[in-house]
């Protein structure tokens, strides 16, 4: 994608005001660039990246751009790998993010008349608060659960008739698992979902909704870029629509930087078009995807990026074979019998990398022939021999968050 006239404007205004604010981590970054010659495509791929470590490092708000009487709330990355990244709001980022997500609902087909169960967290995590914020903008009921509890959340679906569900898609499963063993899918009045915080593959895809009875749609987003609502698919296709009135995003190669043409699948690089509190510019997210080129039959002005791959930083290396948890789904969903919960567990036993890979299978799959095609075709398309584990359905576990999918033990 190419900036037009008027995200050069807001880019350069943007750029500009977080350049002048005196201990703004760009007051330093953008020292020796001359911001009005910013002209050309060439001259913006020129700027140097914004990476996730230099936001560490300007640790608690050497990001904020303006002064802290206009800072209106701050919201925090999780902070389990390493020092946590603190994002302050201005009243008007505030507003900005409701109206976005907002738009999220509505691409979704969800409206004023629905009652919106939010199961995502609250506090200094983007999502519980985000998806409320939307929902309120949009004049739906707002159900704010929060995470946990699962008897009270199935209890107030029923009550209260939820019309729609938001969750991670582990706890989205978990749910779907609970209705289905309690046998109160005739209770349930669930016709969407809007799942984020994590990918998912299409077996886990295919379970919730055919479990559950409803539409989903993934809904994209990450803290340092207001939260979730900066994208969402519609009902015609599966690419999501993002908001390139507020962001620009570029697709890179993640080893070179180089910008990739679109339709190539690459790195996600976020720049901030209006964010006052925490503008941000060429901001490395390490989500993969690619922008698909094609107009969507929607009819949506918008342009789209497809389902998020995985992340670049989530690749794991073993034997000398580089391995993304998208290519485990997509071993798996080739093998009859095989759910879509799985869990790799890796050791160093005797000098050698040893990977076990434990799946769900059906009741009615016979587990040592299923082991078997799991080896095979994990070999053929990885190109990697793993030691294959079958367990029973609801064995792995389950989560009301994200689940943790891959358990290293070398280090």
């Amino acid at each position: 994608m190419q900036l037009n006239d008027t995200q050069f404007n807001l880019l350069r205004r943007s750029m500009k005001r977080a350049k002048a604010y005196e201990g703004n981590l760009y007051s330093k970054k953008y020292k020796d660039i001359d911001v009005d010659g910013i002209r050309t495509q060439e001259d913006f791929e020129s700027l140097p990246f914004t990476e996730k470590s230099e936001l560490r490092d300007v640790y608690p708000l050497g990001i904020q751009a303006v002064p802290d009487e206009q800072i209106v709330r701050v919201h925090s990355s999780s902070g389990t790998t390493g020092t946590p990244i603190i994002i302050p709001y201005t009243k008007q980022d505030v507003e900005d993010w409701a109206f976005l997500f907002a738009r999220c609902y509505e691409m979704a087909g969800i409206t004023k008349e629905d009652r919106v169960h939010i199961t995502p967290g609250y506090g200094l995590w983007t999502a519980g608060i985000g998806f409320q914020l939307g929902c309120e903008k949009l004049g739906a009921m707002a159900i704010p659960m929060g995470p946990g509890n699962t008897n009270k959340q199935l209890q107030m679906m029923m009550d209260l008739g939820s019309t729609v569900i938001c969750a991670t898609s582990s706890y989205a499963l978990l749910l779907a698992e609970e209705i289905e063993k309690r046998g109160i899918k005739d209770k349930i009045k669930l016709k969407k979902g809007v799942i984020g915080s994590e990918r998912w593959g299409d077996k886990m895809r295919q379970r919730i909704s055919s479990e559950l009875g409803i539409e989903l749609y993934d809904i994209y987003g990450l803290t340092e870029i207001y939260g979730p609502g900066i994208g969402v698919n519609c009902s015609r296709e599966e690419p999501m629509h993002y908001w390139d009135d507020f962001i620009y995003l570029e697709i890179i190669d993640p080893e070179t930087g180089r910008v990739l043409p679109d339709g190539e699948t690459g790195e996600i690089v976020i720049s901030t078009l209006r964010k006052e509190g925490a503008p941000l510019f060429r901001y490395r997210t390490h989500d993969l995807s690619r922008i698909v080129p094609e107009k969507c039959p929607c009819g949506s002005p918008f342009p789209r990026i497809d389902r998020i791959i995985g992340r670049s930083d989530d690749m794991i290396k073993v034997k000398g074979v580089n391995i993304y948890p998208g290519q485990i789904e997509d071993v798996l969903k080739t093998v009859d019998g095989v759910s879509s919960e799985y869990q790799v567990l890796i050791d160093h036993v005797n000098g050698k990398d040893v990977m076990t890979l434990s799946f769900e299978t059906s009741p009615d799959a016979d587990k040592t022939l299923t082991e078997n095609a799991v080896t095979a075709a994990f070999k053929t398309k990885v190109g990697l021999t793993i030691v294959p584990k079958s367990v029973d359905m609801g064995e792995l576990p389950r989560s009301e968050k994200k689940s943790k999918r891959i358990i290293d033990n070398r280090f």
